[in-house]
């Protein structure tokens, strides 16, 4: 061997290759299929990248593993961002990887996984938060296109199952620049307004883009924020938006919705018929009971006894047809005052009750008008009363 050649050891070699590699790739992105997947107990992950024609070992650190927002397993497509390194007690190289990202999987979905995963961070989606839907709402707030199916939905429900019951519409843009925000406001003023017993927030059914505004963080602090129960009825059954992680019900669409957020009136009129049915029955048989012991006395051997006994026992009678006659008389009451109770509930759920009292409903092109804002000058409205309706127009 010449005298003036270099001999190197193998570590001398190792760590110029390791110098020359790492200097050359400080930041690369690779795209691969993943194998021989592990996840070590420290949460270190170890996986190799490869293609038809090669393969490269990966190593992502724990601190870095625990930001993904999918799963990782053997034959899923990513593309890799990190460092290559040598390892120089085997000689190997590989990529210290600091991301990953599934080839397949748009940005918007990455979105929604990053926005999902901070609210349910901060406690949004928990159950304690959720407030409970009214059973007997009175008065329901709508949040939608005034323009959509969905509206027709809700409305086209609603009006079969209980036609007197008063709808407010808040008409928002549901998709598009600016869509979010407005959700927003329309659920702030629906709340400041304080009216309405149950909202429903949502629209029909669309790809992830359409539906977009209703997985913006705005849109789900305000619904979080606010005091009214609110119905998330977003798309189709398949479709999930953050609203409905927040909301405190979902619906899967928007009929699905008003279904939910009010009984149909003749169910309603036959719970009442046969709680009554069961009050009446209650009472038969309290009186039969009470008959049969009256008569049990009278053929006992305490009946027939000398004259004390039979006054004893005969003033015994007498004390339990008064109690008896006392305890059918309140179960009577009872019954007719829980009747007039119903009754009158139902009738205040009437909006012509409402108007006899003073109230009138001013309605702008045949929509209800919940704030003096939404009215300019010039502007015509209808103003209705519970004897007829007159039109107006707005001096200022």
């Amino acid at each position: 061997m010449p005298e003036e050649q270099k001999v190197l050891s193998v570590s001398e070699i190792t760590r110029q290759i390791k110098f020359s590699l790492e200097r050359r790739f400080p930041r690369v992105w690779i795209q691969g299929e993943i194998s021989n997947f592990k996840r070590h107990t420290s949460g270190h992950l170890y996986f190799t990248l490869k293609d038809e024609g090669a393969q490269i070992s990966a190593v992502m650190w724990r601190s870095r593993a625990e930001s993904l927002l999918f799963a990782v397993e053997d034959g899923m497509k990513v593309i890799a961002r990190g460092a290559i390194t040598v390892y120089p007690p085997r000689g190997n190289y590989q990529i210290d990887a600091d991301q990953l990202t599934p080839v397949g999987i748009g940005e918007l979905q990455l979105a929604f996984e990053r926005l999902k995963q901070k609210l349910a961070a901060e406690g949004l989606f928990n159950p304690e938060h959720k407030k409970p839907i009214p059973e007997y709402p009175e008065r329901i707030g709508i949040i939608t296109s005034e323009t959509g199916a969905a509206l027709q939905d809700i409305r086209s429900v609603l009006a079969r199952r209980f036609p007197s019951l008063e709808v407010i519409l808040l008409p928002v843009r549901v998709q598009g620049a600016g869509a979010a925000e407005e959700i927003a406001q329309a659920i702030e003023e629906m709340d400041a307004y304080g009216r309405v017993d149950v909202l429903i927030v949502g629209r029909g059914g669309g790809s992830l883009e359409d539906l977009w505004a209703f997985n913006e963080e705005v849109v789900a602090r305000a619904i979080f924020a606010s005091r009214i129960p609110i119905i998330s009825a977003v798309g189709h059954e398949i479709d999930f938006s953050i609203a409905d992680f927040v909301a405190d019900m979902r619906a899967p669409t928007p009929s699905a919705a008003a279904e939910l957020v009010v009984r149909d009136r003749l169910e309603l009129l036959e719970v009442i018929k046969n709680y009554c049915y069961t009050m009446y029955g209650s009472l038969r048989e309290e009186i039969a009971s009470r008959r049969e012991r009256v008569q049990s006395l009278v053929a006992s051997y305490s009946f027939n006894r000398p004259k004390d006994l039979v006054r004893e026992s005969a003033q015994r009678v007498d004390e339990l047809e008064r109690n008896l006659t006392t305890r059918f008389s309140h179960h009577l009451q009872l019954i007719h005052e829980r009747q007039r109770t119903l009754q009158h509930r139902l009738e205040a759920l009437s909006p012509r009750a409402v108007l006899r009292r003073g109230y009138a409903l001013v309605r702008k092109h045949g929509v209800l008008v919940v704030s003096a804002r939404r009215l300019r000058a010039g502007d015509e409205a209808s103003i209705q009363f519970h004897d007829g309706e007159v039109l107006t127009k707005v001096q200022k």
